[in-house]
């Protein structure tokens, strides 16, 4: 028995509470009831102490004490004024003895808010007293935030819910506690008590014991049997109280049925019943059977009701029928099982309603039909319907059937008539029970008759049809029932489809077809030999229609038979031709090969689809041309115009025969392929070919270059020129044996085998340049020279002739002139790649050609015996020139140390170079005459030594633009004295008084443009050159010119260029630089004119010293850099420091100032490498050669470099070659073999060798 613990403020006695009521009004929380009994799990209060006044005084003081510190204490303690909005204290539930008083705690951190309880969801209102509720106020200090509930002698008004809440205010929103429950308990006073006061534990203390004696009653399970303990020393009585726990059965359980009829329901109902078990404690275990069997055991309880419910769902069926459904009820104290059931009582229809027997007959005739219902409770009545007409029954009958129920049966018997055909037939089951139902099964009345009537629609009979015609009958038929089956036959023979889709569709048999009363079905036939005089028949039952077809048809077969299958060449062969069947008889004819042949008609036979068969026979004479020949016979039919064809193709066996395409000549290129077919007839086909090279027989395996394919051709690769010439075929089969020979032309490239380099001629003479190669094949014309040369006039071969001759190819010149030397390319190309090149090298030899740029030339050289003066002299011939020097006309002793000659030669271009050391003024001031001579003549220049002087003046001033204010100007320079010369512009204006100087920059410039002239204005323009020695002076006409500016509105004489010029300082400058020059000049000149003298002799001895120091400190490579800068050969271009000068009238200066050509110190022989020409084709042959004679103007682009007389020899020019000449006697031997692309060792080991 559970305990439950309460003190109470009453006297010493026991109380038995009813707490039924709170149970009833609501549900309590589980959590609060485990609380509330943890509370007053007390069953014996026990009190010591020295007396029962005492002690009882004890017990209540103790706490009363404690709580008040406690209360004391909490009040005391301040409240923060910073602590969070919320509850500091909540309320809890509680439960009370009625009568007793109540207190539910509320302590709120809220200042400045209403704070208020709520009962049921009944505000109190904020007032301490709450005026609506005498019994209830507000206790505690609300400046803490107390606002306790206080509840006097409670009653059971006071059972309900409470909550404390506490509005909103500025700190925050409103506050509500959770909701706590106070239980009022109530009860009678129990009579049977027993109590004994005992020695306490202590002195001056005593135990009091009181025992009570209840017989416990069902209604007592869940009462509170509380004891109340007073004494005169408490105020209010304790109390503890126990809640009994009174175990009983349950009530005898309730079978709720839905409906007024107990028991009685209807297959396939669903039933719902409700089984009801009140009272017990433990409540009751409910289960419900079906005959005594379980069928569920879920069941529910309300604790709070002490009752037990389970709900039985179950879909009734006709096999319920009977049965009792009880359901029991029992719990752990019952001594039996309660038990309460009901016996079902079940309404069903048939499941199902039978007809048996056959509704289809013939007319006129009885049919008989049994109707049997499955089991129904209660029994039904059944009845038949025709159509809408009702039928009696023959015989009725009733039978037990399943479950209680009862089977009818009904039988019919009745004649059937056409016209009932397809009239409905109807068994029909009714019954009271069933009134909104109907049962029936219904069948169709079937009344079988035949058809009245069956024709053939399609061709009239007789008619003749082609084979391959498609033939449509039609088979009709009208009336019958069931529908007619209308069968085709052909011949007594049922016509059917093809199976096999491989199996051509001749035969397209359609479906039956209703229309109405009439029934069709067709048959379409593409016609054939076997349809000829065929009998067609369509059968519907008893009833038959037929009809016959003509059919035409070419042969069916066409047969030819051989009298011999083995045929050689002079065998008699005897064909026949056989046409097994036709519609109508045919012809028949032979031909072989579109040859028509002679035949003999053999007797008819017998032939099949009722057509004519026919035979002829030929008789032929075999030979091998007519292998594979075919011999064809056709059958023609004049009537259906068509041909039937059979041919026998003839196997004669002969030997081999080799044919007329048999090539006897293969062409084939060195290096390459070369197939030698075969073209040879044969049957058999040849067993073997054998191909023998030299009398040597080829491996039929093959080897590392050749192989014999099937068919007999000899296949070669890697063919050399060894592998040319005859090769020998044996061919073999069973008749015999055949031979034939084939020859293999090797075709190779070209290659120059003699080649004459150089080639000579005299200038006006004639000569061949022969170019000799080994080629094959020959061509006519294979060979081709071309002429290498910068420009296009300089390859034209228009004034020379070509010929050529088996190998042998010629380039003829007439009449040779200087301008036809150079290098010829002599190209040979037969086809086979790559051709062949050589190079070869026209020498035109002719006199020695002196430069003469101007009749006399001059050196200028300081004759101070410490200075050094080269002469150059150059000139062009061929072959190489011998130079000699005279001085004024005497030969010049070259062996004396102070001349020095070097000669160089370049093509043909020859320069011989006379060093003069020590120049002397009295000594080699004089007239030098270079002689330049070879076997074809000679010729000579005079070259003048001088001293160093002032420039002479510029030549060929003119006027090259003009505008209104300037003017541009060109000229020439003249001899420069051998010293550096400038240029200065002296003009003036023909009305103004005063002449205006400009001074050229830069130094070397022979270009100015004059500004700052006026428009529309004369004037007079001098040009001076000077150097440290003087000026030119102005006496030369050439140096002055007159000009005349244009006005502003004339157009400027400018042309379409503008050379470069040079701006002076400024014009506003101009006018004042004569007058400052000419006034410093004076002032100098008159104060030093006493040492003028001693300053002349000084000056001119310190500047020969300087030039002689630049004259000897240069090598000899130095002092002939610049030997010239242009030459007649080359155009007209200016010099720098007076070295050369280009005009016409002015004579040819030399200058020594930094002359030094860059020349390698060589003598008279230069060679040029082999392969000089920078030419890349591998097969050009181009030796060297004896002479030198071939200059640039004769020369392929970039062949020999810039030639010594063109270009100024910087120290960036590119030097002579210095290689030695090489022999030419075996250079044409070399380049064969440079040039042979079937040299030996280019093969691998394998390959080398010879076929055989």
């Amino acid at each position: 028995m559970g305990r439950e613990e309460n003190r109470e403020r009453e006297g010493d006695k026991w109380t038995k509470r009813d707490n039924k009521k709170s149970q009833r009004c609501r549900e309590r929380d589980p959590e609060k009831d485990r609380n509330r009994e943890r509370m007053l799990a007390v069953d014996t209060a026990r009190t010591t102490g020295r007396g029962p006044r005492m002690a009882l005084r004890t017990l209540i003081r103790a706490p009363l004490f404690l709580m008040g510190l406690l209360t004391t204490g909490l009040a005391q303690l301040p409240l923060p004024a910073s602590a969070p909005r919320g509850f500091w204290a909540l309320p809890e539930n509680l439960t009370v003895v009625e009568g007793t008083a109540a207190e539910l705690r509320c302590g709120v951190s809220a200042p400045g808010s209403v704070v208020q309880w709520a009962k049921d969801g009944l505000l109190l209102g904020p007032d301490p007293r709450i005026p609506s509720f005498p019994r209830y106020r507000l206790e505690g200090d609300p400046t803490r935030g107390e606002f306790h509930l206080h509840i006097e002698a409670c009653d059971l008004s006071d059972d309900a819910e409470y909550e404390c809440q506490v509005g909103r205010s500025e700190t925050g929103p409103e506050l509500v506690s959770p909701r706590v429950i106070i239980s009022i308990l109530g009860g009678q006073t129990i009579s049977d008590i027993s109590a004994s006061v005992n020695a306490g534990s202590q002195e001056k203390l005593f135990t009091t014991e009181a025992t009570a004696r209840v017989t416990p009653q069902s209604s007592d399970n869940g009462q509170l049997l509380v004891c109340e303990g007073s004494s005169p020393a408490m105020d209010t009585p304790i109390r503890v109280s126990v809640t009994m726990n009174v175990l009983f059965p349950p009530g005898p359980p309730i079978i709720e049925w839905p409906g007024l009829a107990e028991g009685h329901v209807r297959a396939g109902q669903s039933l719902e019943l409700l089984c009801v078990a009140r009272g017990g404690n433990p409540p009751a275990i409910l289960q419900w059977l079906k005959n005594g069997q379980p069928m569920s055991t879920a069941w529910g309880t309300e604790h709070a009701e002490a009752v037990a419910r389970s709900m039985l769902v179950m879909t009734v069926r006709p096999e319920d029928h009977g049965a009792r459904l009880s359901c029991e009820a029992h719990n752990s104290v019952s001594t039996g099982i309660q038990e309460c059931g009901v016996t079902l009582q079940v309404t069903f229809p048939p499941s199902a309603i039978t007809i048996l027997g056959s509704a289809s007959q013939s007319e006129n005739k009885n049919v008989t039909l049994s109707c049997i219902t499955k089991s129904s409770r209660p029994r039904v009545l059944l009845r038949w319907w025709l159509g809408w007409r009702q039928l009696v029954p023959t015989e009725e009958m009733v039978m037990d059937g399943l479950h209680g129920g009862h089977i009818s049966m009904s039988n019919l018997t009745f004649l059937v008539r056409r016209e009932d055909n397809g009239l409905t037939l109807t068994c029909e089951a009714f019954s009271e029970a069933f009134t909104k139902e109907t049962f029936k099964k219904s069948l169709i009345l079937n009344v079988k008759y035949p058809a009245q009537k069956l024709w053939i629609e399609g061709p009239p009979e007789g008619q003749r049809l082609r084979a391959g015609t498609r033939v449509r009958l039609v088979c009709l038929a009208i009336g019958g029932n069931p529908d007619p089956s209308l069968t085709w036959l052909k011949d007594s023979r049922t016509v059917t489809e093809p199976r096999s889709p491989q199996e051509p569709r001749r035969v397209q048999l359609g479906s039956l077809e209703k229309s109405g009363s009439t029934f069709s079905r067709e048959l379409v036939l593409i016609t054939g030999p076997s349809d000829n005089q065929a009998k067609f028949t369509c059968k519907a039952g008893q009833l038959s229609a037929s009809t016959q077809l003509v059919v035409q048809f070419p042969p069916t077969n066409v047969t030819i038979l051989a009298n011999a299958t083995a045929l050689r060449p002079g065998d008699a062969l005897n064909l026949t031709c056989i046409s097994v069947s036709s519609n109508p008889p045919v012809n028949l004819s032979w031909d072989k090969e579109g040859e028509r042949l002679e035949s003999v008609a053999t007797p008819p036979r017998s032939a099949p689809f009722k057509g004519s068969a026919a035979a002829r026979s030929v008789l032929l004479r075999m030979s091998s041309r007519d292998h594979g020949h075919r011999v064809t016979c056709r059958a023609h039919s004049p009537e259906l115009q068509e041909t039937m064809s059979a041919f026998y193709r003839l196997n004669v066996l002969y030997p081999p025969e080799f044919l007329g395409e048999q090539v006897l000549v293969v062409n084939a290129v060195e290096q390459g392929e070369a197939l030698l077919p075969v073209s040879v007839s044969a049957n058999p086909a040849p067993e073997a070919f054998n191909w023998t090279f030299r009398g040597y027989r080829l491996s039929p395996a093959g080897g590392p270059r050749h192989r014999i394919l099937s068919g007999g051709a000899l296949q070669l690769w890697n063919v050399t020129r060894a592998d040319d010439g005859l090769y020998q075929l044996h061919c073999q089969n069973s008749e015999g044996t055949a031979e034939t020979l084939v020859r293999l032309d090797v075709h190779y490239a070209p290659t120059i085998r003699a080649l004459q380099d150089p080639t000579e001629v005299n200038i006006g003479g004639s000569v061949d340049i022969v170019c000799t190669v080994d080629a094959n094949p020959i061509l006519p014309g294979m060979f081709n020279w071309e002429r290498l040369g910068e420009k296009e006039e300089d390859q034209s071969l228009d004034d020379m002739e070509k010929m050529s001759k088996g190998a042998t190819g010629r380039l003829r010149i007439h009449h040779a002139k200087l301008a036809q030397a150079g290098a010829y390319q002599c190209i040979v190309d037969n086809g086979v790649a790559p051709p062949a090149r050589g190079l070869v090298r026209l020498v035109v030899r002719f006199a020695p050609q002196v430069e003469h740029p101007t009749p006399l030339t001059k050196v200028a050289a300081a004759g101070d015996s410490t200075s050094s003066a080269t002469l150059h002299c150059r000139a062009r011939g061929v072959p190489n020139i011998v130079f000699t020097w005279t001085k004024n006309g005497v030969p010049l002793d070259l062996q004396d140390p102070r001349y020095t000659e070097h000669t160089y030669h370049q093509g043909g271009v020859h320069s011989s170079l006379l060093t003069i050391a020590n120049v002397s003024a009295a000594q080699d001031y004089a007239l030098f005459t270079c002689t330049a001579s070879n076997p074809l003549g000679s010729d000579h220049t005079n070259i003048q030594l001088v001293s160093i002087s002032r420039p002479d003046p510029p030549s060929g001033l003119k006027v090259v633009s003009m505008t209104p204010y300037s003017v541009g100007l060109e000229w020439k320079p003249g001899f420069d004295g051998g010293l550096p010369q400038r240029f200065q512009i002296r003009y003036e204006a023909l009305e103004t008084p005063g002449f205006l100087y400009v001074d050229v920059l830069p130094l070397e410039a022979t270009t100015f443009t004059l500004t700052g002239l006026q428009p529309s204005t004369r004037y007079r323009v001098w040009l001076l050159a000077s150097n440290a020695l003087g000026d030119s002076g102005l006496t030369d006409k050439g140096a002055q010119i007159p000009i005349t500016t244009p006005g502003l509105d004339q157009p400027s004489g400018e042309p379409d260029y503008q050379l470069p010029t040079e701006q002076p300082a400024g014009p506003s400058g101009m006018p004042l630089l004569p007058v400052l020059f000419a006034v410093g000049g004076l002032l100098l000149l008159s104060n030093i004119s006493c040492v003028g003298g001693f300053l002349w002799q000084r000056r001119l001895r310190r500047l020969a010293e300087g030039i002689s120091e630049k004259t000897e400190a240069g090598s000899e490579e130095d002092r002939v850099k610049n030997e010239y800068e242009d030459s007649q050969w080359t155009g007209d271009r200016d010099t720098r420091s007076s070295m050369v000068s280009t005009t016409d009238v002015e004579p040819y200066y030399h200058s020594m100032k930094n002359f030094s050509p860059q020349l390698p110190p060589t003598l008279e022989e230069v060679s040029y490498p082999r392969g000089f020409t920078h030419l890349e084709e591998a097969d050009m042959a181009f030796p060297g050669h004896l002479y030198d004679e071939v200059e640039r103007l004769y020369a392929p682009p970039g062949a020999w470099g810039p030639l010594y007389d063109e270009v100024p020899m910087g120290s960036c020019d590119p030097c002579w070659l210095e290689e030695t000449y090489e022999d030419t006697r075996g250079i044409y031997d070399q380049v064969a073999g440079d040039l042979d692309p079937m040299e030996h060792d280019s093969l691998p080991f394998e390959l080398r060798g010879h076929l055989v």
